[in-house]
């Protein structure tokens, strides 16, 4: 008898080991794959980080500063400093310790940019917003052109000289910051902050600021979330073609398409191909790629390390760790951080999904990126590139149709994926499996051409969302849940704002095009009474009402603004305003 019981103990031991192991094996092989490493630089600094948040305590604790900070020596010189600090028995360094290494041995997040008058900033440029009738609002207008002085940076020559002591990027041109923590530029950020400087006639700064960013696409193949070591493993929504076509349509300069085109090529080709690329087979048994943010990377972000660890510090599988850490740093890529848009439990941030996701507003931007290379490339005469692109913007606007639209709701929607982690699977499209919920990137797609000169769509469209409760008295909202994450309710943001308000604008519908004015009315407004009660630019604005800015997340509210500004300035040269319309909260 004993014999049998020790049989049966050892044979359900021996088979539990074996399923462990093929876990093992399974997280090894996912592990193994689609990771881009970090440098040595990034994984010191995090571990400082860490150090930090040990020896000083979360109040005021901001993880981003320590991975921003330059080396005073050489790496292993200040990790032997670092390893040989006194620690107390749990490990943790005293804080005065602490103050003086980081003193002798490291220089502050700030230092590896330098402040830099912009080549072409003038305190009232020549023809500057000529709608603009309302002397108030024109001088408030003037005060938001000047930040752009206050955002300008370039990255120091000892960042050139030395890259390997900064986890900061060489970019050669002077660039725009978002503004506060946000020391460095951004990927999706630069666009609304382009619009912003076309408005300024700074189209010297614009030009220099997508140089920079096709400079990435050289180096990494894609332009990075942000110019720095730790974002070289994930990135935004893809935008660059955007900027060109509204740079070239100021300026008229071939010369920058001309040297620009193989860079868009080769981020094309890298959103459209590998874990990326998802194969989707509609209702008719036909197939379609659309495509999905994934990022190569399965641990926590640096620049948020101890803020990811203890989120994942809920879940015991190591397997399931990692994939979350892959899943915030794609949500991260989406620019949505966070949102419960990615949640399957939205009450919980580790159920966020971002990569089991076909999102509306990736494969809008897009569909925009193909056509506006079309464009580009028929600038140019480069009559086979047109060719390609238009018919890839033809299927990808017939995949967003079949897969993404839906009838009754009048709205795109994001479709969820079963889990996989290969790009070979095709996926059957079923009802169920589009999200019905409301956000805001819903309506990205009336943002191209092709997409919202349908006229009866279009009409569905605007009617969908003055139904759907996203309109709110100081804008759009991004989503309904109020989850206390910042992409998500009561928050607006600017490039959603724009998006949203520019493609009903563009429409040939008398309605949609006043439904925009009444959008940017709003959103002017709200961004106006802000300023004046805080004398600041925000980042983001709590839309219910006029006059607040936003909340939530994981870091406090910044201001600057870079893509505020940009959103401002953008829709005053587009929309003006009148005399007698009031700017003050009614």
């Amino acid at each position: 008898m004993y014999k049998s019981t020790f049989f049966v103990i050892f044979t359900l031991f021996m088979s539990f080991t074996a399923l462990n192991m093929i876990k093992a094996e399974t997280c090894t092989s996912i592990e193994k794959t689609h990771v881009i490493p970090t440098t040595p630089l990034v994984i010191f600094l995090e571990k400082v980080q860490e150090a930090a948040l040990q020896s000083y305590g979360h109040k005021g604790f901001d993880p981003k500063l320590y991975v921003d900070m330059p080396l005073k020596h050489n790496l292993s010189i200040t990790v032997e400093a670092f390893n040989k600090l006194p620690r107390s028995v749990n490990g943790s360094i005293p804080a005065h310790d602490l103050d003086v290494f980081l003193g002798k041995y490291l220089n502050g997040a700030d230092e590896d940019l330098v402040y830099v008058e912009p080549v072409d900033y003038v305190a009232e440029p020549e023809g500057f917003l000529p709608e603009v009738k309302n002397s108030e609002v024109r001088a408030w207008a003037l005060e938001v052109h000047s930040l752009w002085k206050n955002l300008s940076r370039k990255v120091s020559d000892k960042v050139l000289e030395k890259p390997e002591m900064y986890t900061l990027l060489p970019l050669k041109n002077p660039v725009i910051i978002p503004g506060s923590r946000f020391r460095e530029v951004y990927y999706w950020d630069s666009y609304w902050v382009i619009r912003g400087l076309l408005a300024s006639k700074m189209y010297e700064t614009a030009k220099g600021i997508v140089t920079n960013l096709v400079s990435l696409i050289d180096q990494f193949g894609y332009v990075l979330n942000g110019a720095r070591a730790y974002y070289s493993n994930r990135r935004q929504p893809p935008v660059l073609a955007a900027m060109i076509v509204e740079i070239y349509n100021r300026t008229g300069d071939l010369d920058l398409v001309r040297r620009c085109l193989p860079a868009l090529l080769k981020e094309y080709h890298f959103w459209n191909s590998g874990i990326h690329k998802v194969t989707i087979q509609d209702a008719q048994g036909s197939n379609h790629s659309l495509s999905r943010y994934y990022a190569m990377w399965n641990k926590p972000r640096p620049e948020s390390s101890t803020i990811d660890r203890e989120t994942a510090s809920k879940l015991s599988n190591i397997c399931e760790k990692r994939q979350l850490y892959r899943e915030l740093a794609s949500a991260a890529e989406s620019g949505w951080d966070f949102s419960s848009r990615w949640m399957r439990n939205e009450s919980d941030l580790t159920t966020t999904s971002t990569t089991s996701i076909l999102p509306v507003d990736l494969n809008a931007f897009l569909l925009k990126m193909e056509h506006d290379i079309a464009f580009l490339a028929n600038v140019i005469g480069e009559s086979s590139t047109v060719a390609r692109f238009t018919e890839a913007s033809q299927n990808r606007q017939k995949a967003m149709n079949r897969i993404l639209w839906n009838t009754e709701m009048g709205q795109w929607l994001d479709y969820w994926l079963g889990n996989s982690n290969t790009s070979e699977d095709i996926y059957k499209w079923e009802d169920i499996h589009q999200n019905k919920k409301s956000f805001a990137s819903n309506f990205v797609p009336l943002w191209t051409e092709l997409l919202n000169s349908d006229d009866i769509t279009t009409q569905k469209v605007v009617q969908s969302l003055k139904s759907s409760g996203l309109l709110q008295p100081a804008g759009i909202a991004v989503t309904f849940s109020n989850t206390g994450q910042q992409w998500d309710f009561p928050n607006g943001w600017p490039p959603l704002q724009h998006i949203i308000i520019e493609g009903l604008s563009r429409s040939g519908l008398e309605e949609s095009r006043a439904l925009a004015e009444d959008i940017a009315v709003r959103w002017i407004r709200t961004n106006y009474v802000a300023y004046k009660k805080t004398g600041a630019m925000h980042e983001k604005y709590d839309v219910t009402k006029c006059g607040a800015y936003g909340g939530g997340g994981e870091y406090v509210p910044q201001t600057g603004f870079g893509w505020a500004n940009g959103v401002v300035l953008a829709l005053l040269e587009e929309f003006g305003w009148p005399e007698d319309l009031k700017i003050d909260c009614y």
